[in-house]
């Protein structure tokens, strides 16, 4: 199974369609949100995915409510936090990274995926942990986001630059 991993989308509409063009054209199987969508009017380009989303709320999230509401054709969004269950793979997902180490230490997730930091992480081993930076691009200057094969365990950060 292919996942698109995503966070921190801070409502850069140009940046949100060429991530979802990404995913489109990989094929990806899911895409997994890790939090900062910022408002409903993201849901315009997520439209647009050829796949099913799972995402979670981040910390700038404030309309919760409308967010759901937009997002509902599209996919789910759950709280700060989810567990799901994918390709056979115990996956954990959050927003802020207040509880990484702690789930690193119990040992019973394939996948941890997080957000808030706006930085790329990439640990490999058991679990991988990804953290997709950020797909806005406004803090860094780089618009990221990974794509993760639960096959093969391997992540792979790709850069919405100019040219893509």
């Amino acid at each position: 199974m292919k996942l698109g991993i995503i966070a921190d989308t801070h409502e850069n509409m140009p940046m949100i369609a060429k991530a979802i063009k990404l995913f489109n054209d990989k094929k990806v199987d899911l895409v997994l949100h890790a939090g900062d969508f910022i408002s409903p009017i993201t849901a315009k380009e997520f439209k647009e995915l050829k796949m099913k989303m799972i995402g979670i709320f981040g910390n700038n999230d404030g309309e919760k409510f409308y967010l759901r509401e937009k997002f509902k054709n599209i996919g789910e969004i759950y709280e700060d936090y989810c567990e799901l269950e994918l390709d056979g793979k115990k996956v954990a997902m959050m927003h802020q990274p207040k509880f990484l180490d702690s789930l690193i230490a119990a040992a019973k997730y394939d996948l941890i995926i997080y957000g808030h930091t706006h930085e790329v992480d990439i640990r490999k081993g058991k679990p991988l942990v990804i953290n997709p930076g950020e797909c806005g691009g406004w803090l860094t200057g780089k618009s990221t986001v990974a794509i993760v094969d639960t096959k093969t365990m391997k992540a792979e950060i790709f850069e919405l630059g100019e040219g893509f």
